[in-house]
């Protein structure tokens, strides 16, 4: 396995089709998803021997005080290999993202193991996401 942090056109297409099988992604255009990498402080990528994706996430950040993991997601048939421990720790570990004070994220209650087991915490002293949705 072979880790990117430029995606390519073939990349972003395949990225658009996983987006496709997400949840939270499910609906997005070609065009915001290309829109998207281009706009995220990081992206990166496990590929197979073929170039083909098989993992991605992306993270927001200033570089100093906050980054937001987004879109961290395993290809079906890949997932159970450790792909996403692996992205995880690259994020963790990542050159750019070591003076950060806080990594953040969020997800469904039934990953919170999953991300518990990497160092995240659900307890944030009542904090809680809010959001305005924008058309």
């Amino acid at each position: 396995m072979n880790t990117i942090n430029q995606l390519n056109t073939s990349h972003i297409k395949q990225l658009h089709s996983l987006y496709q099988q997400q949840w939270w992604t499910k609906g997005r255009s070609l065009s915001e998803t290309e829109h998207c990498v281009k706009h995220s402080s990081i992206n990166l990528g496990l590929v197979d021997k073929q170039d083909t994706l098989i993992a991605y996430a992306r993270v927001l950040t200033d570089f100093t005080f906050k980054a937001i993991i987004f879109d961290l997601m395993v290809v079906e048939e890949h997932q159970g290999f450790g792909w996403g421990d692996k992205l995880l720790s690259l994020i963790k570990g990542h050159k750019q993202l070591t003076q950060v004070k806080s990594l953040d994220l969020y997800c469904l209650p039934d990953l919170f193991a999953f991300y518990e087991k990497h160092g995240f915490s659900s307890d944030l002293g009542g904090i809680k996401l809010m959001r305005q949705e924008r058309v």
